[in-house]
């Protein structure tokens, strides 16, 4: 259950009742109206009522400037149909757009704590893949900084929003570009042997891989959709991009050009996949935006989007399949 606070003007108050009523809230209390004239009123309402209860508090309150309307999550509820509370919420454990996106867009930001856990992860997995260390590759894995920018890609075509899509796109070519940058000096000063099978099995790619990315986006996009912990689909996610971007920057500046081709199409496959069954999950738990015009530009945005993501997956695998009757 959530508790929505909203802080407006008193006037408001009649029209917040008859919303409740209306929407057959059962829990709706208010507070004494201050000197500005402001007037604290709240909701508690079940899991499957959030969305539409902040859109029809969006609606009310678009045209006033002071208006707030504020998110709560309790720690514990008690009710005396408890059992009939317990039904609804494990009935309905979607996130709202509101707490989708602001528990996104956070990991999209290009900041210092940001390009820090980039530099971090990207010199600890180069490490792992050079040192065949399994538990290195997963370890550095865990802080996971390019989850937030792929689901960010994919939300903001949901929803139609190019500033967010800026950002995540920014985000992307930012950190992909410092792992492959520090990796590439890496492979050029290394004196050591490149082949380590971490290393070497980031160089090939079968359909297999192609399965992981598809699981990996699945996995991430609805942990993020049900307010799940991503920690672990971070991990899952983290596997199948900056290990692939690091070993084409340590192949490259090795020289060796083919196994580094090799881990760029393993990357490019792995985005694609992640992309596309995360922006299909948002489609599929109904993630849009509020107004009828918003919902016509996020269609024609999702739909370019995910005809680009599938055109860009059958090329990538049509390349694979040649490459293994080739090597056959």
């Amino acid at each position: 259950m959530r508790i929505i606070e909203v802080i407006a003007d008193a006037g408001h108050l009649d029209t917040l009742k008859s919303l409740a009523a209306q929407l057959e809230l059962e829990d709706f209390w208010h507070g004494a109206t201050d000197e500005s004239g402001r007037c604290n009123m709240q909701f508690l309402v079940q899991p499957d009522q959030r969305q539409r209860v902040m859109d029809s508090l969006q609606g009310i309150l678009q045209a006033s400037e002071n208006a707030r309307i504020i998110l709560h999550t309790p720690e514990a509820v008690w009710s005396s149909t408890r059992d009939e509370d317990d039904k609804s919420s494990r009935s309905a454990s979607t996130l709202t757009r509101e707490e989708l996106y602001k528990k996104i867009e956070e990991g999209a930001h290009v900041n210092g704590t940001f390009i820090l856990l980039v530099i971090l992860s990207t010199i600890v997995v180069a490490i792992g893949l050079i040192e065949n260390n399994v538990a290195v590759v997963i370890g550095a894995m865990v802080i996971a900084p390019m989850l937030g920018p792929n689901l960010a890609l994919a939300l903001s075509a949901a929803l139609g929003d190019k500033k967010l899509m800026g950002g995540a796109l920014f985000s992307n070519f930012t950190g992909f570009g410092i792992s492959f940058t520090l990796c590439l000096l890496l492979g050029m000063f290394w004196t050591g042997a490149l082949s380590s099978d971490e290393l070497l099995s980031r160089t090939n790619v079968g359909l297999d891989g192609v399965i992981l990315a598809l699981a990996s986006g699945l996995a991430a996009a609805l942990s993020m959709t049900t307010g799940l912990s991503s920690v672990l689909v971070g991990v899952m996610v983290a596997v199948a991009l900056l290990p692939p971007a690091a070993t084409a920057g340590i192949m490259l500046g090795a020289g060796q050009f083919n196994l580094a081709a090799g881990a760029m199409l393993l990357l490019a496959v792995n985005v694609v996949c992640v992309n596309l069954t995360a922006q299909l999950i948002f489609l599929f738990k109904g993630v849009r935006p509020r107004t009828w015009l918003e919902k016509k530009k996020a269609r024609q945005s999702y739909t370019l989007f995910i005809l680009f993501w599938l055109t860009m997956l059958a090329a990538l695998v049509s390349v694979i399949y040649i490459k293994l009757i080739v090597s056959e």
